[in-house]
């Protein structure tokens, strides 16, 4: 009998191979339906597994958790023991690193944690090579680095493919889909946007399947049928990505160039030349969208010495709360220098969005 990855594939070739019309549309529905099924059914199967063994669980520790992944002897370990504090096995044989290694990364006042993780290999989210264990330490990752060498860069679609199997979605956000189960009244489906990938027909047929007949759905985006599920098994993990091509220094010029255009995104390092290890620190610390603000007490001098950690987004509330709960309670004001001021000194409320490098005084 195939296995539920193997039904699910054959199901999602028949919907590619089916022309998309309202005379299919009850068809494929019933095909999602069956997917939604299968993949609850996956999910079930993993909860009930038990715990991933030892070595690949990791405590979070730092500001963020950066996990490199990539095929075995990409030179991961190489490149952790030139980015952090730690020393990981190096070896020119496969599988050298048997178990999750931490290491710290100080970089512009943060903490970055970065994990080496044992390399993957195909069907790894099957739980080959102790792949499930891999990828389970992975969904923990702030940012996944994914580690490629410059000679064999066709195995980045297997690794994006086994880390989506796992239920890593890279570079995406949660999708905008609200459930909530009702005692009765059938599925009432709402959406403030004009759905163009999916039909309720198979939004019905995709709850069904998975045993929910009376719920309320608001949609605010124009989901897929894949988004839709993600959402309703709501254990997805989502995560920036960043790619660094590895061991360029074995490329001629050509190939080095032909690389460049294939992959413009990537980062092009050796780390075991130190090659191209600072641009990737920046990167890194882009992608985990970390910000330092300073604190500045009323009357006094900044201290620019003690960043607190902030990220992207992040705003005098939680600023404030970060420092203390009793702050938002007595708050008055913020004053702020920097880039998210109109001018130094501003006066500014809770809802104020602050930028990297800003200095802050809290009025109670």
């Amino acid at each position: 009998m195939a296995s539920i990855e193997e039904q699910i594939t054959e199901i999602e070739n028949e919907i590619s191979r089916t022309q998309k019309n309202k005379a299919t549309e009850h068809h494929i529905g019933i095909l999602y339906g069956k997917i939604a099924k299968l993949k609850a059914l996956a999910e079930k199967k993993k909860s009930q597994g038990g715990a991933t063994g030892g070595g690949y669980f990791i405590k979070k520790s730092g500001n963020a958790t950066i996990a490199l992944v990539g095929f075995p002897s990409v030179g991961k370990s190489t490149l952790i023991n030139k980015l952090t504090n730690v020393k990981s096995e190096v070896a020119a044989y496969e599988f050298t690193t048997l178990y999750a290694i931490p290491g710290m990364m100080k970089y512009k006042d943060a903490q970055l944690q970065i994990i080496d993780l044992p390399g993957i290999i195909h069907d790894a989210s099957k739980g080959k090579g102790r792949g499930s264990e891999v990828l389970g330490a992975a969904r923990n990752a702030d940012l996944i680095v994914i580690i490629l060498d410059a000679k064999k860069t066709d195995k980045l679609s297997i690794i994006k493919q086994e880390l989506f199997n796992a239920g890593i979605r890279l570079d995406k956000k949660p999708p905008k889909v609200l459930f909530k189960k009702t005692p009765k009244g059938g599925l009432n489906i709402q959406s403030t946007y004009e759905l163009t990938k999916i039909s309720p027909e198979i939004i019905e047929s995709i709850m069904r399947n998975v045993g929910i007949v009376n719920a309320e759905i608001i949609i605010r985006e124009d989901a897929s049928a894949e988004d839709f599920m993600d959402a309703l098994l709501g254990n997805r993990h989502y995560c920036q990505s960043l790619l660094a091509i590895n061991k360029c220094d074995e490329l001629n010029k050509k190939e080095a160039d032909e690389l460049k255009k294939k992959f413009p995104d990537a980062i092009f390092i050796s780390a075991e030349k130190n090659k191209g290890l600072e641009k990737l620190r920046e990167e890194i610390f882009e992608k985990t969208r970390i910000i330092r603000v300073y604190l500045k007490p009323k009357g006094k001098e900044a201290d620019l010495n003690e960043p607190i950690i902030m990220h992207k987004g992040d705003t005098v509330y939680d600023l404030a709360l970060k420092i203390h709960k009793d702050f938002i309670q007595y708050f008055k004001y913020s004053q702020v220098w920097g880039k998210s001021a109109k001018f130094p000194g501003q006066k500014l409320g809770l809802k104020h969005e602050l930028k990297d490098k800003d200095i802050v005084t809290i009025a109670t």
